[in-house]
C-alpha cells in the first residue's frame, strides 16, 4: 500500500532520497541515462535526460557544467513525476534548467523491463493472434488499474493547470469526441524544438488504433484538425506543417492517444518504424480499406517490434515461433 498524502515526502525531497543500484539504459547519443534504485524499502525508477542545449552564445555554452543544483518539480500524477533541474549558472548568475528528470516510485517489475535496454524482435500481429491473445492481454492489464493517472487527468483530478485544450466535440457532441491536449511528460516544456504534446481522448471505448472503424474517419479528422489549430494557437512560431501526429503501436498504455511532435525532433525508437503509425496515414487505410462502416484496423495484419522482456513476447510471440500455445488466452 501506499503511504498517505501526509506522510509521503514532497516530490522534490524524493529526487535526493533516491539511492542508486545500478544503469538500466543508457541512448546512444548519451543524453538520457535510466537508473534502477530505491526510494526507502521501495523500487524506483529516474530517468535523466538533458535538455536541448543552449546555443545562442559561446558565454551559454561556457555555462553548462555537468552536477545539479537545483530541483524544481513540473508536476506528479500517481508514481509518475518529472522535474527541471540546474546543472550550472547562466550568464546572468541564475541556476540554468538544463537536465530534464522522470521519476517513477514505486516502480514494478514490468517497469523495470520496459526500460532496460533489451534485444528487440519484428512480430506480426494477425487479427486472430490480436482476437485471440493481444485484445484479452489488453484488457486483463486495463483492469489492473493501469489506467488511473490518465483517469486522473480527464476527470480533472491532476494535471489540470497542464491542459492546454479542451476541446468538448464537435458542436460540443459531449463525450464521444471530446478530448484535452497537453505537454508529454518527456518535454522540458520550454524548447520548441522538441515540443511533444499528446491528446488524450474522454472516450474509453478505443483502446488503441486497433479499435479504430471506418466510421471513425470522420472524428479523426475532426481531432487532426482541431489538435492542429490548438498547438500553433498555443505556440504561434509554429506552423501546422512543423508539427507531426502519430500513434503508438504497441502503445504504453491502453487507452487511445495522440502524439503531436515538432518534425525537428531527433526520431528515435518511439518515432521509428514497428512503433508510430502516422495518424495521416491510418485516416487513409480506414477510408480505403475494404466493407462496410464497421470494417476496422482489427482486420489487417500489423507488424512491429517488441522488446524480448516484454510480457507480449514472453508470453504471446516467443512461444508462437517456437510452435507452442502463448499463456495469455481469452
Amino acid at each position: 500500500m501506499q503511504a498517505s498524502n501526509d506522510t509521503r515526502p514532497s516530490p522534490e525531497a524524493l529526487i535526493s532520497k533516491f539511492e542508486v543500484t545500478r544503469l538500466l539504459k543508457q541512448d546512444q547519443n548519451s543524453r538520457r541515462i535510466v537508473l534502477l534504485g530505491t526510494i526507502g524499502s521501495q523500487q524506483a525508477i529516474l530517468t535523466a535526460e538533458r535538455t536541448a542545449f543552449a546555443t545562442e552564445s559561446l558565454a551559454a555554452l561556457q555555462a553548462f557544467q555537468s552536477a545539479i543544483t537545483r530541483v524544481n518539480n513540473l508536476g506528479d500524477n500517481d508514481i509518475y513525476r518529472w522535474y527541471l533541474a540546474s546543472s550550472g549558472i547562466d550568464t546572468d548568475g541564475h541556476p540554468s534548467h538544463d537536465l530534464k528528470l522522470n521519476l517513477i516510485w514505486p516502480c514494478t517489475e514490468q517497469h523495470i523491463k520496459k526500460y532496460s535496454d533489451q534485444t528487440v524482435r519484428m512480430v506480426t500481429e494477425t487479427p486472430a493472434i490480436y482476437r485471440d491473445y493481444v485484445r484479452p492481454y489488453m484488457q486483463a492489464k486495463r483492469e489492473e488499474g493501469r489506467l488511473n493517472w490518465v483517469f486522473n487527468i480527464l476527470e480533472g483530478r491532476t494535471e489540470q493547470e497542464d491542459v492546454i485544450l479542451r476541446d468538448e466535440g464537435e458542436n460540443g457532441a459531449g463525450k464521444e469526441d471530446a478530448f484535452l491536449m497537453l505537454p508529454d511528460l518527456n518535454w522540458d516544456r520550454k524548447t520548441l524544438g522538441s515540443l511533444h504534446l499528446l491528446a488524450l481522448v474522454q472516450r474509453r471505448d478505443i483502446w488503441s488504433l486497433r479499435d479504430l472503424k471506418k466510421r471513425h474517419v470522420p472524428w479523426l479528422k475532426y481531432l487532426r484538425r482541431r489538435v492542429l489549430e490548438g498547438t500553433v494557437k498555443m505556440y504561434p512560431d509554429l506552423e501546422i506543417d512543423q508539427l507531426k501526429l502519430y500513434v503508438h503501436y504497441q502503445p504504453t498504455y491502453y487507452h487511445f492517444h495522440i502524439h503531436i511532435v515538432n518534425v525537428m525532433l531527433e526520431a528515435g525508437a518511439t518515432q521509428a518504424t514497428g512503433k508510430a503509425f502516422g495518424l495521416e496515414n491510418l485516416i487513409s487505410q480506414l477510408e480505403t480499406i475494404s466493407g462496410d462502416e464497421d470494417a476496422s484496423m482489427a482486420d489487417v495484419d500489423l507488424t512491429y517490434y517488441l522488446g524480448e522482456a516484454s510480457e507480449l513476447w514472453t508470453g504471446i510471440f516467443g512461444p508462437l515461433k517456437k510452435g507452442k500455445k502463448p499463456a495469455i488466452e481469452k
